[in-house]
């Protein structure tokens, strides 16, 4: 086989863990571990929501050669050097996981790549992209005819979470047939109220149903000291707004987070935690890339946007995103931006999103933990109502399969270069 480079650009945490962990997999599976023929790459673009983490992620799949941070991204962009200068072989693919999809146009018109975008809710630049994998049928009827041949309908990535569902067996075996996960987010902007307010909320339930186990399944960027600080009122005073417990962190082989009143909510560090997300029976999330991964694995949520800090949601994208992550006056921006946000509020949560209605709660507000754990416990009590959020949940997302299909496509382009057909539009 003719040697090939395969360049994968991406941005986020979540397209790092969702969409690119299973993607690589499958091209080594289709294309063989040999470095000397394929080589795998990864380059990574800045986004508002990144956590700083995202190299060390991309770094420890094993099927990854070489990753390059988001600091150096401008410089590869406009130039075609990456910071440690890599060299490229003369043919090779760019696939587009993630960022702004004029990206893969640039980068593979300097490199004399082809180039392979996943298209999940909109495909762009059609006249310069090679190939499109669509999550849906929905998406590829939004293109031009004229190019319909460039678009295979390949399903979710997302859907490739369901692969690793019961690898943590560990975790299946242990969880409680009455699970709440608790996904407070990773950034202390969103964890100042998260971590409280989650934790009050628990204890209401609790108290009512003392059979019910809770669970946090920590962000990889997230140590658990950090995680326990935000439950520590003499380090964040949102533990007296919400009125929870002071909660401490008890390490131990199940690290726990532990209240004054008994509750103790387990704290889960595999990653992905898929198999353990899998077994509960609703959950208590942040907005974000979470509620994604949520939506693909069908398990009900209720999402909570709480406002009692106005600035604390700094994690828009583009242009507001940067203006409310500015040093000094960001503060400033970011309570403007979420002061008309929310007066002009629309849905927040994925899987609302794509099903254009709210099919799972979204909560913001000024929240108060017993009203919503009252929101939980109807819940709990009426089964039927969670069954039918599944369902929900399932019928919004694409097919399965779509990281196999996606190297298939390579496959294939791979193939129109040793065949000399390279270029063919």
């Amino acid at each position: 086989m003719t040697k090939f480079d395969i360049l994968i650009l991406s941005n986020g945490p979540g397209e790092v863990t969702t969409w690119v962990r299973p993607v690589v997999k499958a091209l080594r599976q289709q294309l063989g571990d040999d470095r000397s023929v394929v080589r795998i790459s990864v380059v990574l673009s800045p986004c508002p929501n990144a956590s700083g983490k995202e190299v060390a992620i991309a770094q420890s799949y094993p099927e990854v050669d070489r990753v390059q941070g988001a600091e150096h991204f401008w410089q590869f962009l406009l130039r075609g050097k990456t910071f440690e200068n890599w060299d490229w072989r003369s043919r090779g693919v760019v696939i587009f996981l993630g960022g702004d999809q004029i990206f893969p146009v640039v980068i593979g018109k300097k490199l004399g790549y082809c180039t392979i975008v996943y298209a999940e809710w909109e495909a762009r630049w059609h006249k310069w992209i090679d190939r499109f994998a669509v999550m849906k049928p929905e998406v590829a009827a939004r293109v031009p005819q004229k190019y319909a041949h460039k678009l295979t309908i390949v399903g979710d990535l997302m859907l490739e979470a369901r692969d690793e569902l019961f690898t943590c067996a560990d975790a299946i075996n242990r969880v409680s047939t009455e699970l709440i996960g608790i996904l407070p987010g990773s950034k202390a902007a969103k964890l100042t109220q998260g971590v409280p307010l989650n934790l009050a909320i628990a204890e209401f339930i609790h108290a009512k149903r003392p059979q019910t186990k809770f669970a946090i399944p920590v962000a990889p960027t997230l140590d658990l000291q950090t995680l326990a600080s935000f439950a520590d009122p003499q380090k964040n005073p949102f533990v007296n707004i919400f009125g929870s417990s002071p909660a401490v962190l008890i390490e131990s082989e199940y690290s726990v987070l532990k209240t004054a009143t008994g509750l103790t909510v387990e704290l889960w560090q595999e990653t992905p935690a898929y198999g353990l997300l899998s077994q509960c029976c609703i959950c208590l999330t942040t907005v974000g890339a979470n509620t994604a991964e949520l939506g693909a694995l069908a398990v009900p949520m209720v999402v909570l946007l709480p406002t009692q800090q106005l600035d604390a949601m700094r994690s828009w994208d583009g242009l507001p995103g940067l203006l409310a992550n500015l040093p000094g006056v960001g503060t400033t921006f970011a309570k403007m931006i979420n002061w008309f946000f929310l007066r002009r509020k629309g849905l927040l949560a994925w899987p609302n999103i794509w099903a254009k209605e709210e099919i799972v709660p979204e909560l913001v507000g000024k929240l108060q933990p017993q009203e919503v754990a009252e929101i939980v416990l109807d819940f709990l009590a009426n089964p039927e109502k969670l069954e039918e959020m599944r369902t929900k949940l399932r019928s919004v997302r694409g097919e399965g399969g779509a990281a196999q299909k996606i190297a298939q496509i390579v496959c294939e382009e791979i193939g129109k270069w040793e065949s000399g057909r390279v270029g063919e539009k």
